[in-house]
């Protein structure tokens, strides 16, 4: 049985990704905006006895690519030739998608055409005749909702007589001078509208110049503090489970004969740090990412990207980078490869240097404790607190972009074509699960991977003495002046430091030092860790410069070996260490002078 290819290819935000997860069976992350592929996606699919290999390509405008995503898909198709290429195509927007469709009649004449969005072109009372369009272009045409998996059997089946022979396409010879008036003239003839194309009324209150910034800072607002007043319960409940399954292991090592020195290493010191960062981390970002991906699919984060654009202009970078700003609130790592959507290397870098600026979902739990501890344990005053902390990283984003445009990496920012998808309903269940499986446990692994043997690092320093004193005080104590400085002290840099492989353990690994024992013990709640950071010095100050440390300091791990991999550069992976870890120290150092 002989492998046939299909290449699925289409402007941005058109569905190819929702299209190629229902053909594959594979679980895809597709969001409603542009820029989410930037590389492509193979697998297979089988249809009437035959084994079928399908490709998703980034979304591109034209074989002409003027950016990397849409270099990759034209260096694909110009280098490839395969059975059979879909060009999915968005039903509201027909005229649009047709020059590319066009470009590809040149490259092959097996070319099915996709009409997707079919739902969406209906209910603003636009009609397709994809017959008369499939008489037109030559080839065939097929209608769906992709996510609702409408119209896929035919797609299947029209896949099949393609590339098996029984159906030939003869495709239309339209020159490139020509094309735009082309697809207005076919379009002109195949689509009819029932309805006025007006603004909804959500677009004009998310985009308009005195209602968006409001506006968006509410519904983040909201966000948050439905992560953290959803979060406290079910982490306390965790919490109290560890505790229980800490007392049980331990009695039953002491029961077997295991000394209490390996007693206290393994479940005091690695489980214990494992514990912790499970229980805190968990319950918010089994909240958060959900509904972060559920206003991703609905398609708000573009336009918080339009609403930024104008920002980012004035700071000597590309509007694109407001989108890898937004993927960076999930995790920095991501937001930096994100970054291959911006045209040139100057903008690119520019954002890569600059995302680690943004508090990633590991540096959520330390700021919502903080945040709950020190200032506020009323979740609406505390949500307030955490949107005005990451309103302060924006503007500490976009003063590092600007300083990068004027000194190391000097130029124009280029223009900025975005499209503004419409507002689809989320697919609730498909999101919310597909996040969780992969996001939230995604993340939870590399966090408990870390935290085990950093538990074992911590508890070795903790217990290893010289000079009657532990190595972890030994570290802290040199540390101290720095710290002390900064408006912190030596156990809170040390923290960092050793927290970096993964943001999520730098609290825990501060109490273990705290405690001078190696071990988490005797924190049943909030108020006991409040009480151990006061015993130890913390004042309001201290709070406050750490929770702006904790948003300005050297990236982690991941988005650390992510830059490097990006850039291949050690100059540049360098600077995105330098640039976030100057902007931490400057503040630092001002706020302790001032407070």
């Amino acid at each position: 049985m002989s492998e046939r290819t299909v290449v699925l290819a289409g402007s941005p935000n058109v569905g190819k990704s929702t299209v190629f997860n229902e053909l594959t069976g594979m679980h895809r992350h597709t969001g409603n905006w542009i820029g989410k592929t930037v590389d492509t996606k193979a697998s297979h699919f089988y249809y009437k006895f035959n084994d079928y290999s399908v490709t998703d390509l980034p979304g591109t405008y034209s074989l002409f690519a003027v950016s990397d995503e849409e270099a990759v898909a034209s260096d694909y198709l110009k280098n490839n030739a395969p059975d059979c290429i879909v060009c999915v195509v968005d039903s509201t927007l027909l005229e649009r998608s047709l020059p590319l469709v066009f470009q590809l009649f040149s490259l092959s004449r097996s070319v099915v055409v996709l009409l997707n969005l079919s739902d969406e072109a209906e209910k603003k009372g636009i009609y397709v005749d994809e017959k008369r369009l499939s008489a037109l272009l030559g080839v065939p045409v097929v209608k769906s909702t992709a996510r609702s998996g409408r119209g896929l059997n035919n797609l299947l089946e029209t896949i099949h007589l393609v590339t098996t022979g029984a159906l030939k396409p003869t495709p239309v010879t339209v020159s490139e001078a020509e094309s735009f008036s082309t697809a207005e003239k076919i379009a002109g003839l195949v689509v009819s509208k029932s309805k006025p194309q007006t603004r909804s009324v959500l677009d004009r209150i998310l985009l308009g110049k005195a209602t968006s910034f409001i506006s968006m800072s509410l519904i983040f607002a909201l966000l948050l503090w439905i992560t953290i007043s959803l979060s406290n319960y079910p982490s306390e409940l965790l919490k109290s489970a560890f505790d229980s399954l800490e007392t049980l292991l331990a009695e039953y090592m002491g029961r077997v004969g295991i000394s209490e020195e390996i007693i206290s290493f393994v479940v005091f010191g690695v489980l214990r740090v494992l514990f912790w960062v499970v229980s805190v981390m968990l319950p918010p970002m089994a909240i958060f990412f959900p509904l972060f991906a559920l206003l991703e699919d609905f398609g708000l984060l573009p336009r918080i990207a339009f609403n930024l654009d104008y920002c980012f202009e004035k700071c000597g970078a590309c509007g694109k980078q407001s989108l890898c700003t937004c993927m960076g609130l999930g995790c920095n790592a991501v937001g930096v490869t994100g970054a291959r959507i911006i045209d040139t290397k100057r903008e690119r870098l520019v954002a890569i240097l600059t995302n680690s600026l943004t508090p990633c979902n590991g540096r959520f739990p330390i700021l919502i404790a903080i945040i709950t501890m020190f200032f506020s344990k009323n979740s609406f005053v505390s949500a307030a607190l955490l949107l005005a902390f990451i309103l302060l990283s924006l503007c500490g984003t976009m003063l590092a972009s600007k300083v990068l445009s004027v000194t190391v990496l000097k130029g124009k920012p280029s223009s900025f074509v975005m499209e503004l998808p419409p507002f689809r309903r989320p697919q609730f269940f498909k999101t919310v699960s597909l996040s969780i499986r992969k996001k939230v446990l995604l993340v939870l692994f590399r966090a408990v991977v870390v935290a085990a043997p950093a538990g074992l690092v911590i508890w070795l320093l903790a217990n290893v003495y010289v000079g009657g004193s532990s190595l972890l005080l030994h570290l802290a104590g040199a540390l101290d002046g720095v710290g002390r400085a900064l408006g912190m002290d030596g156990v809170i840099l040390l923290a960092f430091i050793l927290g970096f492989p993964a943001n999520e353990i730098v609290l825990p690994v501060a109490l273990m030092t705290y405690l001078s024992s190696g071990t988490l013990s005797e924190l049943s709640d909030s108020g006991s860790l409040m009480q151990i950071l006061a015993e130890n010095g913390w004042t309001v100050k201290t709070a406050v410069c750490t929770c702006v440390f904790t948003l300005f300091h050297f990236p982690c791990s991941t988005t650390l070996l992510t830059v490097l991999r990006e850039t291949k550069s050690v100059k540049w992976t360098l600077l995105s260490v330098i640039t976030p870890l100057s902007l931490g120290v400057i503040m630092c150092l001002v706020l302790n002078f001032l407070l």
